[in-house]
């Protein structure tokens, strides 16, 4: 459809509450197709649990004393950064974001919660629908880890959304989530060499039983003498009472479920549920299964990824706007 070529990089900052998160547009080198008016299909993209900048990747620079540096560093580019590009290449532009005290956007991630975060989603897609390039009538979302169950409670109440894709979710609770991976960790050695991975980890029965009696908050201390962190306990609560799969039985939506078989944060079991519980609530979802594809899909081949890409760009039909967006289009934006 459209000629590959790289997109264009466009820094943009937002107002989520009382903060400004910062992020960057990225628009297709291609020009868009006159059909909708010379705008782009657009994505929104989410990225994973733990302080993440807007590539995906684990904020090491941001956070030193949380991640290991050196050979064992997270892996760079992101996941996000690499879907970013691959979409480019569809001719689909999309928005990622640095999460709060991440990157260049202001805040204390490990304060904020999942409701917060949910927000800090909502108002990035609000932001972008001020964008003239951009078709508001084809609009995704993609959810990585965590922003799964971030991109499934914006899409549900948001008649815009019409194609979403799911990487590495949880189906169950935040509670099973994190001793299932804790366990899982503890066996493979996977993530265990970042400080606070480590700490959350062994952290991990205490936090819950913390979140029980509705703690405000907890310290956990970082491995061999390391920083004391403190935790916000309100996020792992909301957690654990906002299952994706509650969320997934109101979808109404195009989705792809994408899951590797060696993702030692979220079982590919956990997609399995999502993928039947999608087609209990009416619809017809895909569900990939990527061999040896760890969280991130850091293993996969660029091929892959652009499979993924393309998939989304296909499912980017337009939709019926509600009259408060159609008049929003409809301006010299």
């Amino acid at each position: 459809m459209y000629p590959r070529r790289m997109p264009r990089p466009v820094e943009c900052a937002f107002r989520a509450g009382d903060l400004t998160l910062a992020g960057e547009l990225q628009l297709p080198e291609s020009p868009a197709l006159p059909d909708r008016g010379g705008r782009y299909p657009w994505v929104l993209l989410i990225s994973s649990w733990m302080p993440r900048d807007r590539d995906g990747a684990l904020d090491a620079p941001g956070h030193p004393a949380w991640f290991a540096s050196g050979p064992m560093a997270p892996n760079r580019p992101g996941l996000l950064r690499r879907l970013a590009d691959a979409l480019g290449g569809e001719g689909v532009a999309s928005f990622r974001y640095d999460q709060r005290g991440c990157g260049a956007s202001e805040g204390d991630w490990m304060a904020s919660d999942l409701f917060a975060r949910i927000d800090d989603a909502r108002d990035a897609l609000g932001a972008m629908r001020g964008r003239r390039e951009l078709d508001l009538a084809r609009t995704g979302i993609v959810g990585h880890g965590e922003g799964a169950a971030l991109a499934l409670s914006v899409g549900i109440a948001d008649p815009a959304v019409g194609a979403m894709t799911l990487i590495g979710s949880a189906a169950r609770s935040g509670r099973d989530g994190l001793r299932r991976a804790a366990a899982t960790r503890d066996r493979t050695g996977v993530d265990r060499q970042h400080p606070l991975v480590a700490a959350l980890d062994r952290a991990a029965e205490e936090l819950i039983e913390r979140v029980a009696r509705h703690e405000p908050a907890m310290a956990v201390h970082l491995p061999d003498g390391g920083e004391v962190v403190h935790c916000n306990l309100a996020a792992w609560e909301q957690a654990f009472r906002t299952p994706p799969r509650a969320l997934a039985t109101m979808v109404h939506r195009s989705v792809s479920l994408v899951h590797g078989t060696s993702d030692a944060w979220s079982s590919p079991d956990e997609s399995r549920l999502l993928d039947a519980v999608l087609r209990s609530a009416g619809n017809e979802p895909s569900l990939r299964i990527v061999p040896g594809a760890g969280h991130d899909l850091a293993e996969v081949d660029d091929a892959t990824i652009a499979e993924i890409a393309a998939d989304l760009a296909r499912r980017l039909e337009p939709r019926d706007l509600p009259p408060v967006l159609l008049a929003l289009e409809g301006m010299d934006r």
